[in-house]
């Protein structure tokens, strides 16, 4: 049973104990939080039915959790080390700086970062050979798909141990082949983002309507398909070819927007009032739960064809 450090229990963090804990390994966190540990063991207690739900490991237990004083006492032992302190650089190179003091030579290190170059992480790194970006989704317990970026100093090696090793818990790890700001998936969602936030800026639309325009349409699409086999499909019998053709003029027309919209305190009000309308009432725990439980069902579903989520559901 291997020892994972989780260094930084926010979200994020939290997310990844609960997926390393369902996997089988021992895990040893560390933030230098206040209370952390009596909030974290709570965190985990509450979500443990929904990976029972989901699958877990045999021998996977939440008593396999140990909350640990100090930073370097999360290194010992790990093959391991995720990173999910706040996504500032100089704060990360801090942490990165202890880490490399901390860790073994031969432990991975690797970031939660959703966008910073690991390369520039790096440069406090004494083996930068071994870190790299492991760039989860939220809920990171359910959601598949984690993002490899290796940075300039990552080596062949340590890209194949992470990726076998994410595998393993049962991911999709999505190896980005060329380091770039936000990597892959986070800049498709921001381009739809800054959409959104223009429309309802502009007064075209509210954000429910907005929600539903993804919920009833292409986000069910998504989950199998994404976005360009998707549109292969649109072509009809010519694919892609066919459906460039026919519809390539349109992306001359002046639809969309690159740029985000400023954030004025009119949009943000905006922005709230809407989502709280949609919440309506709802805690934030409450739709967690029920965020969880359709996306396991959908991957459940998923599973009976053997497509997207449902395929490692079914490989597993």
């Amino acid at each position: 049973m291997s020892v994972i450090g989780v260094i930084g229990t926010g979200v994020i963090g939290t997310g990844w104990a609960a997926r390393f804990l369902a996997g089988g390994h021992r895990v040893k966190a560390w933030d230098p939080a206040p209370g952390f540990a009596e909030r974290l063991h709570h965190e985990i207690a509450r979500l443990w039915p929904v990976l029972e739900r989901y699958g877990i490991e045999e021998t996977a237990s939440p008593e396999h959790l140990t909350c640990v004083p100090t930073l370097t006492d999360a290194c010992t032992e790990t093959i391991l080390i995720q990173e999910s302190v706040p996504e500032n650089l100089d704060i990360k190179r801090a942490v990165h700086s202890s880490l490399n003091s901390s860790c073994d030579k031969n432990t991975i290190i690797a970031s939660s970062s959703s966008g910073l170059l690991p390369t520039d992480i790096q440069t406090v790194h004494d083996y930068p050979e071994r870190m790299l970006i492991g760039h989860p989704f939220n809920p990171v317990y359910l959601l598949p798909l984690v993002e490899i970026v290796p940075g300039q100093g990552t080596n062949s090696d340590t890209i194949d141990r992470a990726r076998d090793f994410y595998q393993g818990l049962g991911m999709h790890p999505l190896v980005v082949q060329k380091e770039i700001e936000g990597y892959l998936s986070d800049r498709l969602q921001e381009a739809l983002w800054r959409e959104v936030l223009h429309l309802v800026n502009d007064g075209i639309a509210t954000t429910e309507e907005l929600d539903d325009a993804i919920t009833y349409g292409p986000g069910l699409r998504w989950a199998i398909m994404g976005t360009c086999l998707t549109f292969h499909l649109a072509g009809g019998a010519g694919g892609m070819r066919h459906m460039l053709e026919q519809f390539g003029p349109a992306l001359k027309l002046p639809w969309t927007h690159l740029e985000a919209p400023e954030l004025t305190d009119e949009l943000i009000d905006r922005m709230v009032t809407g989502t709280e309308e949609q919440a309506a009432g709802r805690s934030v725990e409450e739709l967690e739960r029920l965020r969880d439980d359709c996306l396991i069902d959908i991957m459940r579903a998923l599973e009976r064809y053997k497509v997207g989520a449902g395929a490692l559901i079914k490989d597993r």
